[in-house]
């Protein structure tokens, strides 16, 4: 069952058009990849399908709201907040309060191995403790639809392990992960199905099988005729 399901999308600025008819659908329980690099058009994606921005053309059939986390390549934490401290502020921006808060602070926390530091100030966080928490936040509201814009980018090895593990266990639980990254290892851990977009456009999507190519990253050269690089 498609959780989100993109169709035709276009978005121009002025003489550049980042998003050209784009379409893809995401199922539950399923984390689908957008993957290609920088300047693609994946983060224009991301900001249609959340409603940050609005589409030039085409349609986006996706969870309300409320139901969307929404994980920003930008940090958005408070740095002299505890963990503890911004999850629970977060909460009540999605009206949770009272022992409901608690609770689903403690949990997020577990989810994203972050309960043993949770008392320190975000300030004091590595760059991969501050994504894990940003992540964190966007799934206090229980979410259907995850969408993470390049979580792990900037991040050393150790933190991005760890991310990537979050993301495992959470569609392990069923939720549906729209993926965004131009790291192709990423990308084959991670993705139950890649939709490759270069210049706004979806040039294939599907398993790596299905793309015709023993890896991702074959499968991208031979489309695009060019390298994908961290």
């Amino acid at each position: 069952m498609a959780v989100l399901t993109v169709d035709g999308l276009r978005k121009t600025y002025r003489d550049l058009v980042a998003v050209d008819g784009l379409g893809f659908a995401v199922r539950e329980g399923e984390t689908y990849g957008l993957l290609g690099p920088n300047g693609a058009g994946k983060s224009t994606t991301i900001s249609i399908v959340v409603g940050v921005l609005a589409a030039d053309a085409g349609t986006v059939q996706a969870p309300p709201k409320e139901r969307i986390g929404y994980v920003p390549q930008s940090l958005a934490l408070y740095p002299d907040l505890t963990g503890r401290q911004n999850l629970r502020f977060f909460a009540g921006m999605y009206g949770l309060r009272g022992a409901g808060a608690r609770s689903r602070t403690e949990q997020v926390l577990r989810l994203v191995g972050l309960r043993e530091r949770a008392d320190d100030a975000v300030g004091a966080y590595s760059g991969g403790m501050a994504r894990r928490l940003n992540i964190a936040v966007g799934l206090l509201n229980r979410p259907s639809l995850l969408v993470l814009d390049e979580p792990t980018a900037g991040v050393d090895p150790q933190s991005r392990t760890a991310i990537l593990d979050s993301v495992q266990r959470l569609t392990g639980e069923g939720l549906a992960v729209l993926y965004t990254t131009h790291y192709m290892e990423e990308a084959e851990r991670l993705c139950d199905r890649v939709g490759i977009v270069d210049r706004g456009r979806m040039l294939a999507e599907g398993t790596p099988a299905e793309l015709g190519d023993p890896d991702l990253e074959a499968a991208f050269l031979r489309l695009t005729g060019r390298e994908l690089r961290d």
